[in-house]
Parts: C-alpha cells; sequence; structure tokens
C-alpha cells in the first residue's frame, strides 16, 4: 500500500502536521490509534465535518484504528467562533444530537477487524469531575500567555464581542480529550481542520506535560475553497448538511453534479475512493469533454452512496434523468419528486390555468406572449411532453398532475420549473 502519508498528500489533505517526518515513522512503525473529535453543536453533521470522517476512513483503511470522538461534554459548551459566542443548548438537546451524529459517522467507519473503530464520548470522563480537580489536575498544564495567542481565541479578544470564560477555556476540555484517549486507548494522534489547529495542539501540548517521554501527533487538513470564492458546503438554500431530512438525498447528489470544472479535480481527490488512475483519467475527461460531466457524475454517485445508500442514489438519479426528459417521471416516488422539485424554481396555484399562463408564471418566460413564441417553436414542455401549438391556451388535466399535485415544466432542454396545485 503507498505509504499513508503520501497519499494524504497527493490528494492535498495535509496542511499542518507537528512534525510529518515523525508521523511518517509512526504510520510505518504502526498501527497508530487516532481520533477526530465531532461536537454536536448542531442535530447534523455537514460537509465540512464529511471531509474529517473520511480522512479517518483512509487512515483506517491503510491499517489504523480510529476513535470516532462525539463530544457530548464539549458539545455542551462549542469551539469559539470567529465573531460571537455560540448559544448554549440545553443537556437533553444535545443528548439527542450526540446519538444523531454517532449514526451518521458509524457507517463511514469499519467496527470490525483488528483495527475496528470504536465511537467515544468525552462526558464518559468530565461529567464526574469536580471543578477543583479539573483546576488542579488539567488546568495547571496550561499557560494563559499561550492560551490568549491560539487564533480562535486571538480573534475574539479583538472583537468587540470578547470571549467568556467558558469558550476560553474550550482548549483545555480539548487538551484533556487527547491525554484520556492516549491514557485509555494508546492514541497518539488527533485529526482534525487546520482552523482547529490551536485547539489540536493543546491536546499534544498537555501530554508533553504530563507524560514527556510520550510521542504524539496533531494533523490539520486545510480549509476547502471554491474556485468562484463562495463558501464551500453552501448553496443557495444553506449548508449541506448529511442529515436526510435536512438536504435531501437529491440536493446532496445536485451539490457535486454541480460543482465547478475548476474544483471537481480537488474534490474528487478529497473526498473519493477512486485510485489515482481513475481520478486522473476523469481528470483528463473534463479537460477534453467538460460538458459530459463525467467526473461530476462519479463524484455525485459515489458520494450520495457513500452518505445516503445505494436506493437513495438510484432513486436521486432516475430523478435527474427523468427531469430531463430522460426517464418517466411518473415512476418516481412521491418523496423524490417533491426533493428534486424543490430544488428548480416553482410556484404553489390553487387551480390549474392554461399552459402560457403556467409558464409566465413560474418564471420560465418573460411573458404570456413569450410563451406563446416558445410553444409555437416547440420548445415547451409539461411532464416531458412537447406542448402543440394548438394546446398553448389548454388547461391541464388533473389527471396530468404527478402524485395528484405537481406539473413539471421545461423550456428547451435545460431549463425547469415546477407547479404545484393545491386545491386539486
Amino acid at each position: 500500500m503507498t505509504d499513508i502519508v503520501d497519499e494524504l498528500q497527493w490528494r492535498g489533505l495535509i496542511a499542518l502536521s507537528t512534525d510529518e517526518d515523525a508521523l511518517r515513522k509512526a504510520f510505518a512503525d504502526g498501527p497508530v490509534t487516532f481520533y477526530c473529535g465531532f461536537d454536536p453543536t448542531a442535530p447534523s453533521l455537514h460537509l465540512g465535518n464529511l471531509v474529517q470522517i473520511l480522512t479517518m476512513r483512509r487512515i483506517q483503511q491503510a491499517g489504523n484504528r480510529p476513535l470516532g470522538l462525539v463530544g457530548g461534554a464539549t458539545g455542551l459548551i462549542g469551539d469559539p467562533k470567529p465573531n460571537a459566542e455560540r448559544t448554549l443548548n440545553a443537556p437533553e438537546v444535545v443528548a439527542q444530537w450526540v446519538e444523531r451524529l454517532r449514526a451518521q459517522i458509524a457507517p463511514l467507519l469499519d467496527f470490525e477487524g483488528p483495527n475496528a473503530a470504536v465511537m467515544v464520548n468525552n462526558l464518559d470522563w468530565t461529567q464526574g469531575l469536580s471543578a477543583i480537580e479539573f483546576l488542579r489536575d488539567v488546568g495547571k498544564h496550561f499557560r494563559v500567555n499561550k492560551m490568549i495567542a491560539k487564533e480562535a481565541v486571538s480573534r475574539r479578544l479583538e472583537s468587540q464581542e470578547g470571549i467568556s470564560y467558558t469558550e476560553f477555556s474550550y482548549q483545555i476540555l480539548q487538551g484533556m480529550d487527547f491525554l484520556e484517549l492516549y491514557r485509555r486507548y494508546g492514541c497518539t494522534l488527533q485529526t482534525g481542520g487546520s482552523d482547529q489547529w490551536g485547539n489540536l495542539t493543546s491536546g499534544t501540548d498537555l501530554i508533553h506535560r504530563v507524560e514527556p517521554e510520550a510521542a504524539v501527533h496533531a494533523l490539520g487538513t486545510p480549509l476547502i475553497t471554491k474556485a468562484d470564492g463562495t463558501k464551500f458546503g453552501k448553496t443557495e438554500s444553506g449548508t449541506v448538511w448529511l442529515d436526510p431530512e435536512m438536504t435531501t438525498p437529491y440536493a446532496f447528489y445536485q451539490f457535486w453534479l454541480n460543482a465547478d470544472d475548476r474544483d471537481v479535480s480537488k474534490f474528487l481527490r478529497i473526498f473519493s475512493f477512486k485510485s489515482r488512475a481513475e481520478i486522473e483519467e476523469l481528470e483528463r475527461q473534463t479537460e477534453e469533454r467538460p460538458q459530459a460531466r463525467a467526473a461530476q457524475r462519479a463524484l455525485a454517485e459515489e458520494l450520495t452512496t457513500m452518505v445516503h445508500g445505494v436506493d437513495q442514489t438510484a432513486a436521486v438519479t432516475a430523478a435527474s434523468k427523468a427531469l430531463f426528459g430522460q426517464g418517466e417521471l411518473a415512476e418516481l416516488d412521491e418523496r423524490t419528486l417533491a426533493a428534486s422539485l424543490s430544488e428548480v424554481p416553482h410556484i404553489q396555484v390553487a387551480e390549474l390555468v392554461p399552459v402560457v399562463d403556467l409558464l409566465a408564471e413560474v418564471g420560465l418566460v418573460a411573458s404570456k406572449s413569450a410563451a406563446r413564441r416558445t410553444v409555437k417553436e416547440g420548445g415547451a414542455y409539461v411532464n416531458n411532453v412537447k406542448v402543440a401549438s394548438e394546446d398553448a391556451d389548454a388547461v391541464p388535466a388533473k389527471e396530468d398532475l404527478l402524485h395528484g399535485r405537481w406539473l413539471v415544466l421545461r423550456r428547451g432542454k435545460k431549463s425547469l420549473a415546477a407547479v404545484e396545485v393545491t386545491g386539486a
């Protein structure tokens, strides 16, 4: 197998490391027990978290043991945001979110074999700890001047909001996590995003103070940027979540399918488990025939299958094809159809009206006269059926409604919209 450090470098997954040569040796001598932490500050993980989970999966596949930490304790506080204090969630809410996040992480790691993954919760070693014990046994090893210098803290100190003692202490808790996992499991590596570097190194610093002979490491992955300058993992409708109730599998699939040609090579290396040869072939296809979107399609199918399963991927790919006339709309289940239509312009109407009115109202054309021209030119479709010139003023029948409520309108090959009839 390729050296895992070389593999991570080729995929652009190493931004920072405490000592790359020492880490490379640790992997060579392996296996290495390592961990990555996820705080339940929301009811779902998102694409930024997926970078970390899949990095864990890669390192595990190289023969090492992952510990997936969902922070039932740190989630009660939350790491410092760049410009404001977090809203503290109720303990029972955080406990529910812990279970939701664990359920999202678990399918992406291997829990069998000699390097079986283990899920852990830092509430297990903090809930019985008194304030005095925390200050004497852990807090005494941290120097305030170094804590203030951490980027996440220094940014907040320079802001009008300032920072509370609660969030200021977050790095101590994360440092204590690494120490506990080192003692309990022999964990010697923590991975995470480079924006968390101050928190990552708080753990290595603490272990070096308490266990001077310990050889421990931190590895930070880069923040993912997009060529168009917009934030990765965001769409016009908001954050792309892993929970299918918060971001539908169809919207998840479309996020990858719509990736910019300038970004898709980077996304393939970071997220895909295809071989180097396969990725380089997809890169070549993107360069030679970008309109085919072969790389985006391969990435969308692989990631949707990984996160949502084979059946959901089959459903959303069928929907994607059917919406553009390459399949039967009537064969799509109601949930998948509704999810796919929520991603295109759509309106609600109380009753059915002529086709030209619908085309104009939904915004596929600028006016009713433009709608008539589109119909006359053979470019208007209702549920993938071309509208004949003589039917421009015809009112679609109730029997035309998909699942008794939807019409799919299309202008030309690519301009889609939907009408939901609420009074049908």
